[in-house]
């Protein structure tokens, strides 16, 4: 049961500095959340957001399209008739339908406070759950930054916090070169330097078609893997650029980053030899500059 609350709007004005933006799988959307959030697995076509040194509260986010330009707006307005405790309230440019529900947990009282937003063909349903009377600030300056991407525009090429679907790109990449080479030479495989040798004969033993795309963009991330295993300072990122979504490593003191794609299959696509030992050792160069 829905219960009458008035939400603690204690805002947390974090400056842009002290932001991280999230762009969302097929970039319909983008937001900004707190530099001390990071995004955690949750359901299927929900992001979770949290703190994972201080907890302050569970954030959710969960987003629909619709075919009429209005939908967004609408689900605002169905939500509002539909749901009796619901109110209207506006954080930024962003209309909400905002309710909240309390509720207990191992002694522990909890309030989930729960906002429908729209813009444009969007509808947004977020959710912030935190210990009773606690503020929700931080969850109201997420939804007032949310911004809907419109569809064939062209958008400048971003780099983003690595975000769980790269993640878990990056993962079946490692573990399907690492089956494949133990499989292929009967060797084993650490993800380190000296596995580069082994991936290069790999390659050339198994004989990858010119067309297997994903077989080659996992040799390229798993010699990034390699690298950040041996150098100091890499961290991975997610590029959005326009259709391409994907994992890119970055020096995270100069900035220069290393895209796997080019490592690998952009050089098959060219026609040019895979040399990965040689790659490799240019890519300790760069870093090393």
């Amino acid at each position: 049961m829905y219960a009458r609350c008035i939400p603690q709007s204690i805002h947390y004005e974090y400056p842009m500095e002290q932001l991280k933006k999230f762009i969302s799988p097929g970039a319909w959307f983008s937001m900004l959340y707190p530099g001390t959030w990071n995004e955690f697995e949750d359901g299927e076509d929900s992001f979770l957001f949290y703190n994972p040194d201080q907890w302050t509260g569970n954030f959710r986010i969960s987003a629909y399209k619709g075919e009429e330009k209005s939908y967004g707006e609408a689900s605002v307005r169905q939500e509002l008739k539909e749901n009796r405790q619901a109110r209207r309230v506006q954080l930024g440019a962003v209309e909400c339908a905002y309710s909240c529900e309390d509720f207990e947990e191992e002694g522990t009282r909890y309030t989930s406070h729960f906002w429908v937003a729209g813009i444009g063909e969007i509808a947004f349903e977020c959710s912030f759950t935190v210990a009773k009377d606690m503020p929700i600030g931080e969850a109201e300056q997420v939804i007032s930054s949310l911004e809907v991407r419109c569809a064939g525009q062209k958008y400048a090429a971003e780099l983003i916090p690595v975000r769980l679907s790269e993640i878990y790109q990056i993962d079946e990449a490692y573990e399907w070169v690492e089956t494949s080479v133990k499989e292929t030479l009967k060797k084993d495989f650490q993800g380190v330097e000296e596995d580069v040798e082994k991936m290069q004969a790999f390659m050339e033993k198994s004989g990858i078609g010119s067309r297997k795309r994903e077989a080659w963009m996992s040799l390229g991330i798993v010699l990034c893997v390699i690298l950040t295993n041996e150098v100091d300072g890499l961290e991975w990122r997610t590029l959005v650029d326009g259709n391409r979504e994907a994992p890119v490593l970055m020096n995270v003191v100069t900035g220069r980053w290393i895209d796997p794609m080019k490592l690998t299959w952009s050089k098959v696509k060219a026609g040019e030899t895979v040399d990965l030992p040689a790659s490799y050792a240019s890519l300790l160069t760069l870093c090393g500059d």
